[in-house]
């Protein structure tokens, strides 16, 4: 038999207790993902990257230079480690975007103006992005359905079918 079948019947085995998603991890990822200000995280975290990709000093040339060419290292540093915690740690999200901004801002000085403007750029997308992102609400079910029943029941009266229970007739 297949493997992941069930032998008797030929149908699919359950993945776990109660279908966790094992058998579809990009349905799993993707709920994960919408659940966090995902593109957000990755735009500041692949800013942070592509500034740190064009410093071309090797740490030698750096730690010689003094500590102006190292915030051109650590700028880019904090722009990618607040990105991965903007993905990971969604609850502290306006903290990680200013400090994403503010670095964002910095590396203009630092690091080759920004990582030529792209990384710089990115990074102050992404920041925005995360500071405006805002959790998805609960579904208002509830509130539907108590809605509907108003509007059956308002409709009802106003037909002459309400449900209230009639008159027995004057004999």
């Amino acid at each position: 038999m297949a493997r992941g079948t069930d032998e008797a019947v030929g149908q699919p085995t359950p993945t776990g207790p109660a279908g966790d998603g094992r058998r579809h991890p990009w349905r799993a990822f993707r709920r994960w993902r919408h659940r966090r200000p995902f593109g957000a995280g990755l735009a500041l975290a692949l800013g942070g990257a592509e500034i740190l990709l064009t410093q071309r000093a090797s740490v030698s040339v750096v730690l010689a230079a003094g500590a102006d060419s190292l915030a051109g290292y650590v700028l880019p540093i904090v722009m990618l480690v607040c990105g991965l915690l903007i993905v990971f740690n969604p609850g502290q999200r306006l903290f990680y975007s200013v400090i994403g901004v503010l670095a964002s801002l910095a590396t203009w000085v630092t690091s080759n103006l920004g990582g030529f403007f792209l990384g710089m750029l990115l990074g102050l997308v992404g920041s925005s992005l995360a500071f405006g992102w805002l959790p998805d609400r609960p579904r208002r079910r509830r509130w539907l359905r108590r809605n509907r029943a108003r509007t059956e029941t308002r409709t009802d009266t106003r037909t002459g079918s309400g449900t209230a229970a009639a008159a027995p007739a004057a004999e």
